[in-house]
């Protein structure tokens, strides 16, 4: 779609706004809960509807996929919580989108999340769950949802794209150089048309198939999960049919809530980041669980009256072998703040940098760039089902076509 994109989601929005009624919402739920009477049957079914409409700088940024300037992305997202007894939850998550990220496709369905959670004691100190989930690791995937989400994108940890491919290995720093755009012989900084190829340090909340065990102890909580795919993988893989869990991975975190303003974290995952596709480029004596990603974070959050905060930083490691350990650092800390009931503001600085790997020749090289981004965003709440929400980002990347690149967003976002 070419333009007027803000024009048409604001159009919807105050449309929205002027015929929606609350008694509607109300019935709109009734209709969509059943129970049985003794209450040992419960179900729910809720949703979103976001209409998107972005506006960047050539070429599309991040996760984005659009040859043109603009982009409308509307989605539609269905929520099923089902509570059997006082043991069991099932909960699903359904889409129907242009694809898990903004891009110019038709629209399609998909069952992203579908997972059944058993509690043998009522005391939440142990939970097991099996399906297809979001990942435990860090605090973000937490609030990712679109009402929940101050911004209309990810931070950039969840969705950056480093210099490493997941369909073929690399064989030599060389190669890994011109993935990464930083080769000499990519002085005009034109890049490559493999942006499906590339993975970041964790793909959004990564809905990948598993088993998860988590709980709380007083103020400690905890968390691990045993996956088929690393936290880079795309979402293409998540329902890991090709892997038959050869090499799973294993991530985890332990959390700590010394009061109810604060809480802190700490994650981990270890599991190989290529597809089964690029078993074909391996060397001899190579297995793909050699080709490992191992990922170290910390999180933070804090909430004082009006004012909420965030933080995440991970450290990542892609092992190559007979090249070395590509390691890369992101971060991000957030901020946000309710100016009155309705209207709010959200600031969030992000940065990553990448370590040096050596050269076959002598000496070393960084595999990526320094990128900073700052993305800005006020949202208004007109009732408490529906939501607007702009965002401003601006990105400098020192190997980008352009250093300073602009990202224009606006969400609609209904709830019900």
């Amino acid at each position: 779609m070419n333009r007027p994109v803000i024009a048409i989601i604001t159009l919807a929005a105050l449309s929205a706004v002027a015929s929606g009624e609350e008694e509607f919402f109300d019935e709109l739920d009734q209709t969509l809960s059943v129970s049985t009477s003794d209450g040992a049957f419960r179900a729910r079914l809720s949703g979103t509807l976001d209409l998107e409409g972005y506006h960047f700088s050539q070429p599309a940024p991040a996760l984005i996929d659009a040859d043109g300037s603009t982009l409308f992305n509307p989605r539609l997202s269905l929520f099923l919580d089902a509570q059997l007894g006082s043991h069991f939850y099932l909960f699903a998550q359904a889409r129907v989108d242009r694809g898990f990220d903004p891009e110019s496709e038709e629209l399609e369905g998909r069952l992203d999340e579908y997972a059944l959670r058993f509690t043998p004691w009522l005391d939440g100190r142990f939970n097991v769950q099996i399906g297809k989930f979001a990942t435990v690791v860090g605090n973000w995937v937490q609030r990712h949802g679109s009402w929940d989400n101050p911004f209309v994108s990810a931070p950039l940890p969840y969705e950056n794209l480093t210099g490493l491919w997941d369909a073929v290995a690399v064989n030599s720093a060389t190669t890994l150089l011109a993935w990464a755009h930083v080769r000499p012989q990519l002085v005009n900084r034109v890049p490559a048309d493999d942006k499906y190829l590339r993975l970041p340090i964790i793909w959004g909340p990564s809905y990948t198939s598993g088993l998860a065990v988590s709980g709380e102890l007083g103020r400690t909580d905890y968390a691990m999960e045993l996956k088929g795919t690393a936290l880079s993988s795309r979402p293409a893989t998540w329902d890991t049919p090709d892997f038959e869990w050869r090499h799973p991975t294993i991530s985890g975190r332990v959390g700590y809530r010394p009061n109810e303003m604060w809480n802190f974290g700490v994650s981990a995952s270890d599991g190989p980041y290529l597809r089964p596709s690029a078993e074909p480029t391996l060397r001899a004596g190579e297995r793909l669980g050699d080709y490992r990603e191992t990922v170290f974070a910390q999180d933070a959050g804090f909430a004082w009256h009006h004012l909420q905060a965030w933080a995440e930083i991970y450290e990542a490691r892609f092992t190559i072998p007979r090249v070395g350990n590509a390691d890369t650092t992101a971060y991000y800390v957030e901020t946000k703040y309710k100016f009155t009931p309705q209207f709010f503001g959200a600031v969030r600085w992000n940065q990553q940098w990448f370590g040096t790997i050596p050269l076959p020749t002598g000496g070393s090289a960084h595999w990526g760039g320094k990128i900073w981004r700052i993305d800005v965003a006020p949202g208004y709440r007109f009732t408490p089902q529906t939501e607007l929400k702009f965002q401003y980002s601006l990105q400098h990347d020192e190997l980008a076509v352009r250093n300073l690149a602009h990202l224009f967003a606006l969400q609609f976002v209904v709830r019900f």
